[in-house]
């Protein structure tokens, strides 16, 4: 009899799990197939065309995406490299050198910044950070902003404004998944190195060897956040369509001009053209995610297979 009812509740657990998991991979395809049907006018009319030209006129119904495409990728390359550093900084110390007694309080901050909503980080940004940028550009030399890169009007929302807000934002991420990435290497690579006389410096340095794989799927965990980062963004980017490579110049997003102008999209060639921007970002933010993931299971495979040789080791000793 108990073994009846254990193997129907066996039964229904794996059914019902099995159920949930498909409904994720049923909602993303619903997602993706909702997006090419409504993008579908604008891909017929314009083509390639639309990535590779910068009129965006919704009056003429001429739409060309690509001062979009260059501000999301210039804004999350840049808050990349900034927060890059800090990342892995955090992720070294709470793991490999923090205290016991500062480390869950040092974890415990750091996680709390990916639970402030994103529109905390906008108005941050326009009360705080704008000032700030602003008084920063108007006090270099004539000489300096003279240089294409920090040309622009000192108007305080700008792409650097952007650039530290999405920084701040995704240096939880990556750190959390760096630091996990980092206590996954096994305890007798540390041991090793210190038994062969190693200093903690150069201990660090084989960690972060072995663990290069899985950093680089934490960056990249970053970079499909910084990405789809919208409100912040849409607040203190500034919102104009021309692309420039000044980091003081207002300029447009992908997801902030789908925020700005979707609900004020009068026709059905605008509406289209906005799908066919979320359609893109979607696709990129999918592939992004997906590589990340991917370098991080690789290097959790790896250290499955080196933990097991350590351990059959040990036991013969």
């Amino acid at each position: 009899m108990n073994r009846r009812r254990t193997s129907a509740a066996d039964f229904i657990l794996n059914q019902g799990t099995t159920f949930f998991a498909l409904v994720l991979f049923v909602i993303v395809s619903g997602i993706g197939v909702v997006l090419i049907l409504d993008s579908l006018p604008t891909i017929r009319e314009f083509g390639l065309d639309f990535w590779r030209t910068s009129t965006w006129d919704p009056v003429a119904e001429m739409f060309g995406a690509a001062p979009f495409i260059w501000g999301t990728l210039y804004s999350s390359l840049l808050a990349l490299a900034i927060s890059t550093p800090i990342s892995l900084g955090v992720a070294i110390f709470t793991s490999e050198l923090c205290p016991n007694w500062l480390k869950r309080p040092v974890i415990f901050t750091t996680e709390l910044l990916a639970a402030i909503p994103s529109i905390i980080y906008g108005l941050w940004g326009i009360f705080v950070l704008v000032p700030m940028v602003r008084t920063l550009q108007t006090s270099l030399p004539d000489w300096i902003r003279e240089i294409p890169l920090f040309s622009g009007p000192p108007y305080g929302l700008s792409m650097f404004t952007a650039v530290i807000t999405l920084a701040i934002m995704i240096i939880p991420y990556t750190s959390s998944v760096a630091r996990e990435v980092l206590k996954a290497v096994p305890i007798a690579q540390r041991e090793t190195a210190y038994a062969l006389g190693a200093t903690r410096w150069e201990v660090t340095k084989v960690v972060l060897y072995y663990a290069r794989v899985g950093i680089v799927g934490a960056v990249m965990l970053g970079l499909g956040r910084a990405l789809g980062e919208t409100m912040a963004v849409t607040m203190v980017i500034g919102n104009n369509l021309q692309a420039s490579w000044s980091i003081f110049a207002p300029q447009y997003t992908m997801a902030s001009v789908i925020a700005n102008e979707l609900l004020e999209a009068g026709t059905e060639m605008h509406i289209s053209a906005l799908i066919e921007i979320a359609l893109v970002l979607f696709i990129v933010t999918l592939i992004v995610n997906a590589a990340s993931r991917l370098l991080i299971w690789r290097m959790t495979r790896e250290t499955k297979r080196t933990v097991v040789p350590a351990a059959k080791a040990v036991e013969i000793a």
